[in-house]
């Protein structure tokens, strides 16, 4: 198998039917697409059934998380390269494959490719970019490309960090295998997420600033000279207050306090996954550009 398209999904038929229909028009002989279905309650499953049948089905008849599906997709599968979308993403280019085969084919080095992203609930109207291939420090997890023999050489995605961080793991794990990450512009992905809605929902805000903070400081402790991971964590923390809690935010004070306990709760887990980088690795890390999250026209 050349390709394998990997989707993990939740209780979102509607968005994942949409990305499928777009990802359907890709699978031949030597692509397949498998979409795990982590504890839908929403007929998620036999929606697929009767209308992609060619798509193969995972299912977990209770959820384990998107970082669970991932690993055991990944760990899985027999294919020469790995494409990794959210259920509410699509392809906007023509050839995506042929564009990701022909990188890695003409970059040895590459292990991973990440994709241009437009998030957006509507696809831009200008799709053009200037942008060039380049090397960068990571990605995101709703679009890139693994080159399977890369996946081999590093640790599965922590599933201790439940959702966010993952990907900047899994980056900073093949930088130490002297792997690179490419951002490829010319693969373009719409994430359709309406941003203005998902800021409106507070609990879910709320969540996800939790997460990212949480596993921000787990990446620092794991991978960071520790003199380094500490000056982060404390600049990062005296951040939070000072531009979100001191400023209007007082709902996230508690969340910041349970991320302070919950890394000190980790600390065994961050010693069994420590993998520092030298200072000079550090140094080098740090002069790369960073993942190319959000492209806008």
């Amino acid at each position: 198998m050349k390709f394998s398209i990997q989707i993990s999904t939740k209780d979102r038929k509607d968005d994942l039917m949409r990305t499928l229909k777009c990802v359907s028009r890709l699978i031949s002989d030597s692509v397949e697409c498998i979409v795990f279905d982590d504890g839908s309650t929403d007929g998620t499953s036999d929606l697929i059934k009767e209308h992609f049948p060619q798509i193969i089905i995972r299912r977990n008849e209770v959820s384990k998380g998107y970082i669970s599906c991932r690993n055991l997709m990944l760990n899985a599968t027999n294919a020469e390269f790995v494409i990794s979308l959210d259920d509410d993403s699509e392809f906007l280019c023509k050839s995506p494959l042929s564009a990701i085969e022909a990188h890695f084919n003409e970059n040895p080095d590459c292990g991973l490719i990440a994709f241009r992203i437009f998030w957006g609930a509507m696809p831009p109207e200008i799709q053009r970019s200037d942008d060039y291939p380049q090397r960068v420090r990571g990605f995101v997890g709703c679009g890139h490309a693994w080159r399977m023999s890369a996946w081999r050489e590093i640790p599965d995605y922590p599933e201790w960090y439940q959702f966010y961080g993952e990907e900047v793991f899994a980056a900073m794990q093949l930088f130490k295998k002297q792997i690179e990450v490419h951002y490829l512009p010319q693969v373009f992905v719409h994430h359709r997420v309406d941003m203005k809605k998902r800021g409106e929902d507070k609990a879910d805000s709320v969540s996800r600033f939790s997460h990212s903070l949480r596993n921000d400081w787990n990446n620092f402790l794991i991978f960071y000279p520790m003199g380094k991971a500490v000056r982060k964590i404390g600049y990062s923390g005296w951040t939070q207050l000072n531009t979100k809690v001191f400023n209007g935010r007082k709902e996230l004070f508690v969340p910041l306090l349970k991320v302070m306990k919950d890394t000190v709760v980790n600390v065994s887990r961050i010693r069994r996954n420590r993998n520092p980088l030298t200072d000079s690795q550090y140094d080098s890390f740090a002069k790369l550009p960073p993942a190319k999250i959000f492209w806008k026209p």
